[in-house]
C-alpha cells in the first residue's frame, strides 16, 4: 500500500502566487536579471532545500539554481544555502514559498538534532509521529531524518499500532495478527500499553514487534523493560521534552517518539537577498 500522490510545492505556489505576482509584474522590468542567495540568520540544521529548488524550477525553469548546502548540514549565521541567477521577477515570485519550506523544515531538523544530541550514547533512537502538518508529512519526516532522527510509520497503511481506543473495541489480537501476517507480510505490529499489567499481557503475544509504553514514569519504564523477551522492542512516548528525554532514554527503552518534532518546531530564520545582476 502507498500514500496518495500530490505535490506540496504545487499547492504552496497555487495559494501564494495564484494567477500571478502583481507586484513583480508591475514594478520589476521584464528583462531585469539578478543574482540572489538564500542564507541562514541563526545556527541550525538545514532541511527543505529540495522543496525550495523545486519551487524555483516550477516558477521559472530558466533560473539557474545552485544548492550549496545539503539537508542535514549544520549552518551558522550568514551561511548561504542556495544561489540563484536569472529574471528578477521570477526570483521574487518564488521567494516566500521557498523560504517557507526551508524555514519550517529546518526548524524540524534542528529540533530533532537537539533531541538526538540529548540521548547520545544511550543507544536510543528518536522517532517522529503522525502529528504532522497536513500535506507536509513526507517533507517533515524527511527533515526529521536530516536532523538525525528516525521515521516512525508514514501513515495508517505501512504499520499497525493498536492503541487504547482500538483495545476498547475488544479485538481478538492474536487472530488479527495472524490475518495481518497472511495479508501483509513484513508489516510491523505495535501495541500500546499504559500499565505494567498490560505489558505483562502483551509480552507473550506472538508476532508483536514493539510495545509502546505510554506516559509512564521512569520507574515504570524500567519495570516494563525488565520484562523484555527476545524480539520485543520498547518505545516510550508521552511527556517527552528536552529536559526529560535523557532520563527516559536511560531506562533501557529502544525508541522514544516525540510529537513535538513536527507539531511544535519553530521556524528558523532564513532570508533571501538580491546581490546584483
Amino acid at each position: 500500500m502507498s500514500a496518495p500522490v500530490f505535490d506540496p510545492v504545487d499547492i504552496a505556489l497555487a495559494e501564494d502566487v495564484g494567477p500571478g505576482d502583481l507586484t513583480s509584474q508591475l514594478f520589476i522590468p521584464e528583462q531585469h536579471v539578478s543574482k540572489a542567495r538564500i542564507f541562514a540568520k541563526e545556527n541550525c540544521v538545514v532541511a527543505g532545500t529540495q522543496a525550495a529548488i523545486e519551487t524555483y524550477q516550477k516558477v521559472d525553469p530558466s533560473l539557474e539554481v545552485t544548492r550549496l548546502k545539503g539537508d542535514g548540514t549544520l549552518l551558522t549565521p550568514g551561511d548561504t544555502v542556495i544561489r540563484l541567477q536569472g529574471p528578477t521577477r521570477s526570483i521574487l515570485t518564488g521567494e516566500r514559498v521557498a523560504l517557507n519550506f526551508i524555514q519550517r523544515l529546518s526548524g524540524v531538523a534542528t529540533l530533532t538534532a537537539q533531541f538526538v544530541d540529548a540521548v547520545r550514547g544511550t543507544g536510543v533512537e528518536i522517532l517522529d509521529t503522525r502529528k504532522t502538518t497536513p500535506g507536509l508529512r513526507a517533507l517533515e519526516k524527511a527533515a526529521v531524518k536530516a536532523g538525525g532522527g528516525r521515521n516512525h510509520r508514514m501513515g495508517l497503511y505501512d504499520a499497525v499500532m493498536v492503541k487504547d481506543n482500538h483495545l476498547l473495541a475488544g479485538p481478538k489480537i492474536e487472530a488479527a495478527i495472524v490475518a495481518l501476517r497472511e495479508a501483509h507480510p513484513g508489516i510491523p505490529v505495535e501495541l500500546e500499553a499504559d500499565s505494567i499489567d498490560q505489558v505483562r499481557a502483551f509480552i507473550d503475544i506472538a508476532g508483536v514487534d514493539v510495545i509502546l509504553l505510554d506516559n509512564m514514569s521512569p520507574k515504570d519504564l524500567r519495570a516494563c523493560v525488565s520484562l523484555r523477551k527476545s524480539g520485543i522492542k520498547f518505545e516510550a512516548s508521552g511527556g517527552v521534552s528536552l529536559q526529560t528525554v535523557r532520563e527516559i532514554a536511560e531506562t533501557g527503552v529502544d525508541f522514544i517518539s516525540v510529537g513535538q518534532l513536527t507539531h511544535s518546531a519553530r521556524a528558523i530564520d532564513f532570508s533571501l537577498e538580491l546581490i546584483g545582476a
